[in-house]
């Protein structure tokens, strides 16, 4: 599936795409360089779905834990600051992935190994009119 978020005003029209695609997968690998709105689209994510606490990157915490209205909970990781795979293993990564919540990784690729088979790779690329293409 391809998304297209054109600017920042549209990128909420995309989250509703996103999440109407989601069905019954929980853990999403989002991949894409710096600065290519990986934490702005799970943001929006995370506005479509409910939440109303504060959204912002985890880059220290290593994962935020959100609320939707109806009490569930969704994981948001950014494992950009990883070093070893034993700080994944500390913080009980299997906890979150297998939860049954839905769990938004960001920097997956610095613990693919750890990730469920069936996690969805979601690659957000920033086009050449500034635009972003985000496929899954």
């Amino acid at each position: 599936m391809n998304i297209q978020i054109t600017d920042i005003e549209h990128i909420g029209e995309a989250a509703r795409q996103f999440v109407s695609q989601i069905g019954d997968r929980h853990v999403f690998a989002f991949y894409g360089s710096m600065g290519a709105g990986k934490t702005t689209f799970i943001k929006a994510i995370c506005e479509e779905l409910g939440v109303k606490d504060v959204i912002t990157s985890p880059t220290f915490a290593i994962v935020n834990e959100y609320t939707t209205p109806s009490e569930e909970a969704i994981y948001h990781f950014d494992f950009y600051r990883i070093k070893k795979l034993e700080e994944v293993y500390d913080m009980g990564y299997e906890d979150y992935f297998y939860s049954g919540s839905l769990c938004l990784i960001e920097w997956p690729e610095l613990i693919e190994e750890l990730l469920p088979e069936d996690a969805v790779k979601v690659s957000i690329t920033e086009q050449e009119d500034g635009s972003r293409k985000v496929e899954f």
